[in-house]
């Protein structure tokens, strides 16, 4: 008999069931977390603008630099052949900015990419940077923050000063950097430094870099290319002391690959060139320097007309005037330069003396032998100089004709050869050996393996680093089997086109990079 009680009791029971189990699994699966009001957000300013007005300013005025002046401001690559690499050569300071790593092996056959900065410095195309950012390059590329590129000439180039003139040919009138007056610098001063810390593909999104800072310290003499030339076979000693080193200071952050961009002023006027760091690591540890723009102005201006720098020579040897110096010789302070010999052949001979203490170029103090350098590299050969200075306690003057000095008697190693495509691309391959086939860990010989890509490539940027020990199997549709089927199938490939390169790893996947091929 049916009862209807009965029922519902059961109803009841079985929903009450239900309804334990649904919540259990609700909780499992956090549906009865607790729902939260969304937060109020302040967005209102915590300091009113009137408290902070100057450093808003001083905001804004980066801000609009940065803007005017990036513009102006190249990437540059440079290609060198084996012949040209003379990394282990330079001072750690300029090596660094090369943008090579300590311990990397470039791919024997292509030489290395190396890369930094510079800047425009006329509607024509002309580039200036540093001498070590292209030295001995057989190809130079600039590229423009709006990812526009040109192949660059190299118009000069200058290692005692390093200093490098480039030319480009645009079709349009480019932007250009105007030029301060270093002179006119003074420590305290804020400044900017603009270039590519991430050049040589370390990471393509830290080009173009604004950093800031001031300017700590003038006339610095860091030896650094007094130490290049002394150690290079084509100077050596003999010519190695007309360097010229007066470097700016700064704590702006400079690392590698802002060798060659500018130093700007609050005025948007480039000061100096940055050139290199001060640094046990190859980064930046809080020291930058920069050649002053007007050194670097006077040498662009001497390579553009000629090819190569005329510069004028008082003949001397000389050195910084020190405290004992100043006791000595009866110097009203610790400042001047002290000759310490005189070239029987040169301007100075009959003239000056051994002992004796410049003090001034024409009524213009100078303190120190960078000083005296840089100011003397402002004439040309033939122009007359007035030199105050300390003989035997008094201070007397003299006239002196300068004549050149023979700083471009060194050979010039020009590089002449056949540039391959996988050169141009950055990419080193070999036949895959037993040896080289257990290195990638394939189970067969046979074929060809990526062994190298070179640092700051097209390769490099596009990432094919990542597929070194992998096998080329093909290259456009041209299927791989030697060396030279991958120089004939890039070799077809033109400046500006993209050339597909097909990859293939030990697990048999296969994946494709496209890279474009540089003009």
């Amino acid at each position: 008999m049916y009862d209807p009680l009965r029922a519902k009791s059961k109803v009841v029971f079985y929903s009450a069931i239900a309804f334990v189990f649904g919540l259990g699994m609700a909780s499992g699966l956090g549906w009865t977390s607790p729902s939260y009001a969304m937060p109020t957000l302040i967005e209102a300013p915590q300091v009113a603008a009137e408290a902070v007005q100057p450093a808003l300013d001083l905001s804004a005025a980066f801000t609009t630099l940065a803007d005017a002046v990036t513009p102006a401001v190249v990437r540059i690559e440079a290609r060198r052949p084996p012949t040209q690499t003379r990394q282990q050569q330079l001072p750690q300071g300029f090596r660094d900015f090369y943008d090579m790593p300590r311990g990397q092996r470039q791919p024997p056959t292509q030489g290395s990419v190396a890369g930094g900065s510079g800047f425009v410095v006329s509607p024509d195309g002309y580039i200036l940077t540093n001498n070590h950012v292209v030295e001995g390059a057989d190809q130079v590329t600039v590229y423009f923050p709006d990812r526009t590129s040109f192949t660059a000439v190299i118009v000069g180039n200058d290692p005692f000063t390093d200093v490098a003139v480039l030319k480009i040919e645009a079709e349009q009138q480019l932007h250009a950097m105007s030029f301060g007056d270093s002179d006119e610098t003074r420590v305290g001063e804020w400044i900017l430094a603009i270039g590519n810390p991430g050049i040589g593909g370390r990471s393509a999104q830290l080009d173009f870099t604004v950093t800031a800072g001031i300017v700590s310290a003038l006339g610095r003499g860091l030896r650094l290319l007094q130490n290049d030339l002394n150690n290079d076979p084509r100077f050596g000693p003999a010519v190695s002391g007309f360097a010229i080193e007066d470097f700016i200071q700064t704590d702006a952050v400079i690392n590698p690959g802002n060798s060659g961009g500018p130093m700007v002023n609050l005025r948007g006027q480039v000061v100096g060139i940055n050139s290199a760091i001060a640094s046990e690591t190859g980064v930046y540890q809080g020291y930058g320097f920069a050649i002053p723009i007007n050194l670097a102005r006077r040498v662009m201006e001497d390579l553009v007309e000629y090819g190569r720098v005329k510069r004028p020579r008082m003949g001397v040897g000389i050195a910084d005037a020190t405290a004992e110096d100043a006791e000595v010789y009866g110097l009203p302070s610790v400042s001047g330069i002290l000759v310490q010999t005189v070239a029987p052949d040169g301007p100075a001979a009959g003239q000056l003396r051994s002992e004796d203490v410049i003090v001034a170029l024409d009524g213009e103090p100078v303190g120190y032998v960078g000083e005296l350098q840089a100011r003397i590299a402002q004439y040309r050969p033939g122009d007359r100089v007035t030199v105050t200075l300390y003989r035997e306690g008094r201070s007397t003057e003299v006239r002196l004709r300068l004549d050149e000095a023979p700083i471009n008697e060194a050979p010039t190693v020009v590089a002449e050869r056949a540039v391959h495509a996988e050169e141009r691309i950055g990419i080193n391959v070999e036949t895959m050996d037993d040896e080289l086939a257990q290195w990638g860990r394939f189970e067969r010989a046979g074929g060809v393996i990526l062994t190298q890509v070179a640092r700051g490539s097209p390769a490099e940027r596009r990432g094919v680093s990542g597929y070194i020990s992998q096998r080329l199997l093909q290259v456009q549709n041209k299927t791989i089997e030697t060396p030279d089927d991958v120089r004939v199938a890039l070799d077809a490939v033109r400046g500006g086109q993209i050339v597909s390169l097909h990859f293939q790893d030990s697990q048999g996947d296969v994946r494709v990079v496209n890279v474009r091929m540089p003009n």
